[in-house]
């Protein structure tokens, strides 16, 4: 027998146990600690705003609902979008209140194992063609032969094998992707305690067509209020995890860029930093800044565009 479920179970009763006795359950340590770890946990789940707006459309996770095949999980989502039934409060779901909170750290060792950079954490984009479609994005993730990649981060247990992973989460990769108009995602797991795995997954059209197809049959069902139908999910296509280490010493190409890289590093750091600090500026109701050379725009979708300007707004 499992040793965890024990533990709960004898705690639960030494507590009982405690009160019909008619003691104190608590010191006044143990009350402050349970308020400090409530907000923490509180802080983790959805605001009222990010519940009413999945309310409004279909996000990431929702895909992956809409396309696992299992009706229980479907007719629950549709009765979700419909204002029949309440959102699953997950804020006391383990593994879900870890992957929220281990989100920023799978960033950081992201972007110390790679190199790279992670931008955009918490931006909600909308698809260029559906309104009833959006992501919120983990983040985009600068990667180096293409322009930058939707980056998802995830947390599972020791036990789960990452092809099954890969599968569970390829609908929202290609919801993502769609939505950010991007043909690549990169998967950042984490895999219980002592494994990071990273996961390149380029965009199958076919397969994002029949995503989408699935979804526009979902949305369809919602607005009519007919009852959804369970769609046999296409099987995901083939990613590639990064295994292998080379040595690009002979490449003339990799010399150029790699010295490029170094003697500008300085100066993209600098440019970084000023550009969140840029974006920082701007208060949540301004939609445009201006001066000394540069405009930031903030778009319908919330993110911040700065360009060079000359000029008046």
């Amino acid at each position: 027998m499992p040793f965890s479920p024990i533990v709960i179970r004898i705690s639960h009763i030494h507590v009982l146990r405690r009160r019909m006795r008619g003691r104190r359950t608590t010191s006044p340590g143990e009350e402050l600690h349970m308020t400090e770890t409530g907000d923490l946990l509180g802080g983790l789940g959805l605001s009222v705003e990010q519940i009413a707006r999945r309310r409004r459309g279909l996000g990431g996770s929702d895909a992956n609902k809409i396309y696992s095949g299992n009706p229980e999980a479907i007719l629950r989502l549709w009765r979700e979008k419909r204002g029949e039934e309440e959102p699953e409060d997950l804020s006391g779901v383990l593994p879900v209140m870890m992957g929220s909170y281990t989100e920023p750290l799978n960033a950081a060792w992201y972007e110390r194992s790679t190199g790279r950079r992670v931008i955009d954490r918490g931006v909600v984009l909308h698809s260029p063609a559906f309104e009833w479609m959006f992501a919120t994005l983990d983040g985009l993730t600068t990667i180096e032969d293409a322009p930058d990649a939707v980056w998802e981060a995830k947390h599972v247990n020791a036990f789960s094998k990452m092809d099954e992973v890969v599968g569970r989460y390829m609908p929202q990769l290609h919801h993502n992707m769609h939505c950010a108009q991007r043909d690549r995602a990169v998967l950042s797991v984490f895999r219980g305690t002592q494994e990071h795995h990273i996961i390149d997954v380029r965009r199958d059209d076919w397969y994002l067509a029949q995503l989408i197809e699935a979804e526009r049959d979902f949305w369809d069902a919602v607005a009519s209020g007919r009852p959804p139908v369970t769609v046999t999910p296409t099987a995901p296509i083939e990613a590639v995890e990064a295994v292998r280490t080379i040595d690009m010493t002979g490449s003339n190409s990799w010399a150029v860029a790699a010295e490029a890289w170094v003697t500008h590093r300085p100066a993209a750091t600098i440019f970084d930093r000023s550009q969140r600090d840029i974006k920082a500026m701007l208060e949540a109701d301004v939609k445009v800044a201006f001066g000394h050379g540069i405009r930031a725009t903030r778009r319908k979708n919330g993110a911040v565009v700065i360009e060079a300007f000359e000029g008046e707004a």
